[in-house]
């Protein structure tokens, strides 16, 4: 995941100075807020002639249309516009270069993305737009799950509250960028915070139940409708790589995976009709409990002698509360 400084956020020091000090800890963008202010693009002519990191502009305005000649004049690798505050219509000249991103808070739903699919990415804002050192709303978590599900082809940038914690999270669940301001200045050093915001180890606030993927959105079998078509099928429409089972009361009765699968058929190679769908279960895989944190999750990753690639997400009942994956965290890592 790319850390994106919001240069506008430290108050103390000459822009020239925040940049160099950028550029020196190897900042992979920089994230330019315009809150309707023209004025911003000789900002931009500037911090052109000090480096060459690419510039990641967010842009609230009623009127996008105003924007276009100076964005012609002044191309940017990322542009961003507030949904919320537009009065007219967003259409882009073809000659504006950059990736396009559409950026929404969070009361509002990521469908409306849908009539802006022709863009490169979604900008989901944690906090207010435009306030510095916002708390991060969880809410969000589930939002950028959806929009997983809904546009999988697009990547997700989030803004505002993203510290070391949050930003293990963002990682572990596919988030391309996110904005650091605040946090990445008020730290002892850029350097000091960088290195928070992309370490492994993390201290933790926020609970499993707060990012894992919910029971009803995870690929469930019953296990009084185990059969090993219906197994397969619930495993490639849950592309996954898995399935929980569940019995009728929705207690946690173990894990079937691809591997689980592929044991099973050598096992029987000779008679696949000798396969008894039970024995592909695992029953007791590795878990973790709803109300524990990301340091009690990453404790229990270290202390297992063996790959985790999912781990189910138990209620104190028994009953399955979801499951978290580390193939997106595994992915931002290479």
């Amino acid at each position: 995941m790319k850390i994106s400084a919001s240069i506008y956020s430290d108050k103390k020091r000459p822009l020239k100075e925040v940049i160099e000090d950028l550029v020196q800890h190897q900042v992979e963008l920089l994230h330019v807020d315009c809150n309707d202010d023209l004025s911003v693009f000789e900002d931009i002519k500037q911090i052109r002639t000090w480096c060459n990191l690419p510039i990641d502009l967010h842009i609230i305005t009623e009127n996008p249309s105003k924007y276009y000649s100076l964005l012609e004049e002044n191309p940017v690798e990322y542009l961003t516009f507030q949904f919320e505050d537009l009065k007219e219509p967003l259409n882009i000249p073809s000659t504006i270069t950059g990736k396009k991103g559409l950026a929404i808070i969070t009361p509002t739903d990521i469908e409306v993305f849908e009539a802006y699919s022709s863009f490169d990415f979604i900008l989901i804002m944690a906090t207010i737009p435009g306030q510095s050192g916002g708390k991060f709303d969880t809410y969000n978590f589930s939002k950028i799950r959806k929009f997983r599900k809904l546009f999988p082809d697009k990547s997700i940038h989030v803004d505002g509250g993203v510290n070391g914690e949050v930003s293990f999270i963002l990682r572990n669940m596919g988030v391309s960028s996110s904005v650091s301001g605040s946090y990445l200045f008020n730290a002892p050093s850029i350097g000091h915070a960088l290195m928070n915001l992309t370490k492994r180890e993390v201290e933790s606030e926020f609970q499993l139940k707060d990012f894992m993927i919910p029971v009803s959105e995870s690929p469930v079998i019953f296990d009084n409708e185990l059969t090993l078509e219906h197994v397969l099928k619930t495993i490639e429409k849950g592309n996954l790589g898995f399935c929980i089972v569940l019995d009728d009361h929705h207690h946690f009765k173990g894990l079937i995976s691809n591997a689980d699968v592929r044991k099973g058929l050598l096992k029987h190679i000779k008679d696949l009709n000798e396969i008894n769908v039970l024995e592909l279960i695992n029953e007791h895989p590795k878990h973790i409990f709803e109300n524990e944190t990301v340091f009690d999750l990453l404790k229990l990753i270290k202390n297992c002698a063996f790959p985790i690639m999912y781990l189910p997400v138990l209620k104190k009942d028994g009953k399955a509360a979801g499951i978290v994956t580390f193939v997106n965290l595994i992915k931002s890592e290479l």
